[in-house]
């Protein structure tokens, strides 16, 4: 007589099913963040070369993706981009970070004092992205960075987060990065920690990041973005003086708050 454990059976069957069920939002998410600024489109063979699924796989998550209104067909022929449940989220998700609601008047503020364009940021799952940018226009070089960009990790509000962050943080963004790099990009942590801001020349641009908290730590980061010279000291006044009233606003009290030059 066969005497077969269908318990057994069933439960192994359901754990596999889980498995893969796990893996299939994992994917999902990983083709999710694919999208961008700078990336609208994507084409189901662009997916596939950038998750390493075959073309079949890669198409056939595209088309079940764009079912559900994750993604949607884009204008070019072959191509799908973020749908309209994506934008909902979205908006829903940003409107739950008060730094985003009270940031605004302070940004256009600050951008008028320094004459920089002031940008907030707000941490994503793979660093920084930016939420909220005002931009100055009053120069002959205007410096811009889209809502929605993700940063560097070298970025100076990069830099911040990572500083107030924990080392699983600076793991996932010196992944692959070369020994020299890492290094470099550790000691540049270790500065902003101590300093409570971060500047980042790149030829003749510059950045100049704050950290934001509120009761519960850091929430976000300000920064200046210019180009040409630049009076460090009074932008640093303005951008850390900008930070703290956020910092306020949201409830910080105690240590580890932006700190004043000098």
């Amino acid at each position: 007589m066969l005497l077969v454990n269908y318990s057994s059976r069933m439960a192994n069957s359901e754990d596999a099913t889980s498995t893969a069920d796990i893996r299939a939002v994992a994917r999902v998410g990983q083709i999710c963040a694919l999208f961008g600024p700078a990336v609208v489109e994507l084409s189901a063979a662009d997916i596939a070369e950038a998750t390493g699924l075959n073309r079949t796989t890669a198409y056939r998550y595209c088309a079940s993706m764009a079912a559900a209104g994750i993604l949607q067909r884009g204008e070019r022929r072959g191509t799908f981009a973020l749908g309209a449940l994506m934008l909902e989220l979205g908006v829903q998700a940003l409107g739950r970070k008060r730094v985003v609601e009270i940031a605004g008047p302070h940004l256009q503020r600050l951008r008028t004092a320094v004459r920089m364009t002031a940008v907030l940021s707000i941490k994503g799952t793979t660093g920084p992205v930016v939420a909220l940018a005002e931009e100055d226009t009053s120069r002959v070089v205007v410096m811009t960075v889209h809502p929605g960009t993700k940063l560097d990790p070298t970025a100076a509000q990069s830099q911040l987060m990572l500083a107030y962050g924990d080392a699983a943080d600076m793991e996932l963004a010196t992944t692959g990065m070369p020994a020299a790099q890492r290094a470099r990009l550790e000691t540049d942590v270790y500065s902003a920690r101590r300093q409570g801001y971060s500047v980042v020349w790149n030829d003749s641009t510059v950045a100049v990041a704050a950290p934001v908290f509120d009761d519960k730590g850091l929430a976000a980061t300000v920064a200046l973005l210019g180009a040409g010279e630049l009076d460090l000291d009074a932008t640093l006044e303005q951008l850390l003086a900008t930070a703290g009233a956020l910092s306020e606003e949201l409830g910080h009290r105690g240590e580890g708050g932006p700190r004043a030059v000098g």
